[in-house]
């Protein structure tokens, strides 16, 4: 098992401490390489009244593997930061209908440094981000976020 794949285990792990919800929405094993992330989750558990991926549950998934991964990238570098979402945009593109994965990858990499380098400096910064749910090949929803990090008041 790779560094990656057991941080990957580890975080989903704490994640469904965190946020009770995900417990319920049918979450397969996290697939990251401390660039890119993938969650899958089962069609099932959330599901509309037509048995097509209801809309609510695609953006909870999309959203949160925004957040995971921008939180992920935070540890890597030694840190332990909120993250939040600030603003998104949502294309429905093709019912969902069965099980589906959300993907995301960190930008380019003059657009990590910048972040990088604000959260030093700031301790905040802004990592935009463009989240596909897929079924196979074709993508289903995209979400385009906008993910803001703040540093943990202490004290």
């Amino acid at each position: 098992m790779s560094q990656y794949q057991q941080t990957a285990d580890e975080f989903l792990s704490w994640l469904k401490g965190q946020i009770p919800l995900i417990n319920h929405m049918g979450f397969k094993p996290l697939n990251y390489d401390g660039q890119s992330l993938e969650m899958g989750a089962e069609l099932e558990p959330n599901v509309n009244d037509k048995g097509t991926g209801f809309g609510g549950s695609l953006a909870t998934v999309a959203t949160l593997c925004g957040w995971s991964l921008v939180t992920l990238h935070l540890r890597e570098m030694g840190r332990d930061d909120d993250v939040v979402i600030r603003d998104s945009h949502l294309e429905y593109l093709l019912p969902v209908t069965d099980d589906f994965v959300a993907r995301t990858a960190l930008p380019d990499e003059e657009t990590v440094t910048g972040f990088d380098a604000r959260m030093k400096e700031k301790g905040r910064a802004r990592m935009d981000l463009v989240i596909e749910i897929c079924q196979g090949d074709q993508v289903a929803m995209r979400l385009s976020g906008s993910y803001t990090a703040l540093e943990k008041r202490r004290g």
